[in-house]
């Protein structure tokens, strides 16, 4: 067993959030038609929940996760949503609050039971409503992905190491690249490294995912490949009463199940039969040269991914970013291979939340099938 922490302790701080946001967090089941949407005199939204079997009556802050998830269950678009809220407060809450009342349905309240210093709050809170999710929502948690890995990695003979660590109000991540299992990439002297990330939602914001990144060393540019794997939290009894009649020692066997499905998939992951064929596939990228001008060519890589115009120019600047490299040899053609790092080296200005996005877009380009990649490199 191997230490996989870096120079920043970036695994020791992420540890010690997961382990605070884990002993602050409390979850509910509240039927709507206990429950009340109001707006402070300042325009913050809470959650009032009715005093119920024993539990005193709770007031919430409402984060902006939760009051997309309330805005999903009343049926109205988060966008709207949030225009009424800042606009007519009182005529939202009244909309919700009945619809609450004569469409009720049960739903898991998860919170922490107080709110980050910096935050505004509203008086008398209880803590923030971070998720308003279903009530069959699987509860595997953070600490639960952590618990069924970390041994894993640290065992492993790819001997990983962590190179980013984070947690937004959505999600979980971590990434680590191995220290020996590395290989020329699409250029000489471009060493990449094998790596693995993992993400998990506490809050319904996507899966517990597990997948492949394969870094470039020279920059930590990393590429998400094709090989993932998702589970979701929303257990098999989704369509029926089951679920919410498992005793606790059941739902934790299901969750052990789901410990022992992650810590396999992250030892195959190590595999270096893997890793070579997408150092291969990184090589085969550097023969499809870009025949049109640069800018062009981004230009038409952003209709192909359906980027906004604002992401199209943040590859743009990655793609400058890239080329302007101590090691990229002037004069050199742009090819299929400088645009993967282009579009990944956005990920390393990105907001926790985008940093898959931009990494799996990577991945995209690398697989473009051949219409796609001859509508970027033949542009005139």
């Amino acid at each position: 067993m191997h230490s996989i922490e870096n120079s920043k302790n970036t695994l020791s701080h992420l540890l010690q959030k997961v382990q605070d946001q884990a002993n602050r967090a409390r979850d509910f089941l509240a039927p709507t038609h206990e429950l009340q949407k109001g707006t402070t005199d300042d325009g913050l939204p809470y959650v009032v929940m009715e005093a119920s079997k024993g539990v005193p009556t709770q007031l919430f802050d409402i984060n902006d996760v939760a009051f997309g998830q309330i805005s999903a269950n009343a049926g109205i678009d988060v966008r709207t949503a949030k225009r009424l809220q800042e606009k007519v407060p009182t005529e939202f809450d009244s909309v919700v609050n009945a619809l609450w009342r004569k469409t009720p349905n049960v739903r898991m309240l998860r919170t922490h039971d107080h709110v980050e210093s910096s935050d505004k709050t509203v008086v008398g809170s209880n803590g923030k409503l971070r998720a308003f999710v279903s009530d069959k929502f699987k509860t595997f948690d953070n600490a639960h992905l952590l618990n069924a890995t970390l041994p894993q990695l640290m065992e492993s003979d790819a001997q990983w190491q962590v190179v980013s660590g984070d947690i937004s109000e959505r999600r979980m991540y971590l990434r680590l690249k191995s220290n020996v299992q590395t290989g020329e990439g699409a250029n000489v002297n471009d060493v990449m490294a094998n790596g693995i990330g993992l993400s998990n939602s506490e809050v319904g914001s996507g899966s517990i995912s597990v997948y492949q990144i394969a870094w470039t060393l020279a920059c930590l540019n990393g590429m998400q490949t094709q090989n993932k794997t998702r589970s979701s939290h929303i257990t098999s009894a989704r369509d029926s009463e089951d679920w919410g009649l498992l005793s606790g020692e059941a739902k934790d066997a299901d969750n052990r199940a789901l410990e022992l499905k992650v810590r396999d998939l992250v030892q195959s992951y190590a595999n270096r039969e893997n890793f070579d064929a997408v150092l291969e596939s990184m090589r085969l990228a550097k023969l499809d040269v870009i025949e049109g001008e640069k800018s062009e060519a981004v230009q038409s890589l952003g209709k192909v991914l359906q980027l906004t115009k604002k992401e199209t120019a943040n590859v743009l600047d990655g793609l400058l970013n890239t080329i302007g490299q101590a090691g990229y040899e002037s004069g050199s053609p742009v090819t299929r291979a400088t645009l993967v790092n282009a579009v990944t080296n956005v990920a390393n200005s990105a907001d926790i939340d985008d940093v898959d996005l931009w990494q799996s877009r990577g991945g995209q380009v690398l697989n473009l099938n051949r219409n796609d990649w001859a509508r970027v490199a033949m542009v005139a």
